[in-house]
């Protein structure tokens, strides 16, 4: 587990691209340096990681982004993720995100265009799964939205809320959780943009907006969120490159300042993180930089536990790179990186 000058890191990687696995590491504190502990091949391409507390323990999960997609579940008071029993199948195909919402694991399940749940059992094991919400619907772009395709899920910050981003409808669906049958049932659809593809969504950290990065275009769209009504209000949409920006642009993850000031976006393509600023009204979000991701096609973001550096998963150059960012731009600066073959996503403990 590491010292008391530590924190740890988990890094999901496609194993059918020459990816170990589940990385573990603990994090220097001083210098954000990753240091490899162990390493678990016990699932294949564990492409998206979460971790919860569950009765007193904590738990890390796995999807498996196969065409049978999966679930596992690992303890991690040892070296190495251990896999506590063996994967269970989803339901749905290809999920690739997953996230842990009162006693159950959710997963979003791309190519089936889906939300799976299951229950958590004793020990924080997943049973089988309780309920299937299917999505509906396609957009404009003939080869990438031809249907639904579920891209993430995720709890809203009050907890009474999961909300699933569809690339493939061009919509954002909120839902309540049965906790006791286990099911999702919607309550209500916002519509984006047509075309646009959203991907990820992210919650500012006064809950009271939030912001969906666009695969399709690259542009961010800005949303005002009541966590009573559970409505989700699409008040605006900017780019997140440069006017003079040449080649496709495919955007994949938006993570924001723990103060709220700064957020970034992970831009594969060119290969670059842009830097937008918040104003008071967190509507109107400014692109002031792009600096380089420090590898090629970078798959996520994910701020240390302090907030004071970035780390980008860096798919096909294999490599989590570390940086440091400037408190008061926000900019950030390559400090570091730790090869990592077909690396796709970083989490830390």
């Amino acid at each position: 587990m590491g010292d008391k000058s530590t924190v740890r890191a988990f890094i999901g990687s496609f194993t059918s691209a020459g990816g170990r696995g589940i990385i573990a590491a603990d994090v220097d504190r001083e210098t954000g340096a990753l240091t490899v502990t162990g390493v678990s091949d016990a699932v294949a391409d564990p492409s998206y990681l979460a971790l919860a507390d569950i009765d007193g323990g904590s738990f890390l999960y796995a999807v498996s982004e196969a065409t049978e997609g999966a679930v596992a579940a690992f303890a991690i008071e040892d070296v190495a993720p251990r896999p506590i029993g063996a994967p269970v199948q989803v339901c749905g195909a290809g999920p690739t995100h997953l996230a842990v919402s009162d006693g159950h694991v959710l997963t979003a399940n791309y190519g089936s265009g889906s939300v799976s749940v299951l229950p958590v059992k004793g020990g924080g094991e997943p049973a089988a799964v309780s309920g299937v919400f299917q999505h509906e619907g396609h957009g404009p772009d003939p080869d990438r939205q031809r249907g639904p395709h579920a891209h993430q899920v995720l709890p809203d910050p009050s907890g009474r809320w999961v909300l699933g981003i569809d690339l493939g409808t061009d919509s954002v669906r909120i839902c309540a959780l049965d906790r006791e049958a286990g099911e999702l049932n919607q309550h209500h659809e916002t519509a984006l943009r047509p075309g646009s593809g959203p991907r990820h969504l992210a919650f500012h950290p006064a809950g009271t907006h939030a912001y969906v990065v666009n695969e399709l275009e690259p542009t961010l769209t800005v949303c005002r969120w009541d966590a009573v009504t559970g409505m989700l209000e699409v008040v605006g949409e900017v780019p997140v490159v440069p006017e003079d920006a040449d080649g496709q642009v495919y955007p994949s993850e938006v993570v924001l300042s723990q103060d709220g000031r700064h957020l970034w976006v992970a831009n594969r393509g060119p290969d670059t993180i842009a830097v937008l600023t918040l104003d008071e009204t967190r509507e109107r979000p400014e692109l002031v930089a792009t600096v380089p991701c420090g590898g090629n096609w970078p798959r996520d973001l994910a701020l240390d536990p302090t907030g004071r550096r970035l780390y980008a998963a860096n798919e096909r150059s294999g490599d989590v790179t570390w940086f440091d960012i400037d408190p008061n731009t926000g900019v950030p600066r390559r400090a570091g990186s730790l090869t990592a073959p077909a690396a796709s996503c970083v989490i830390f403990a």
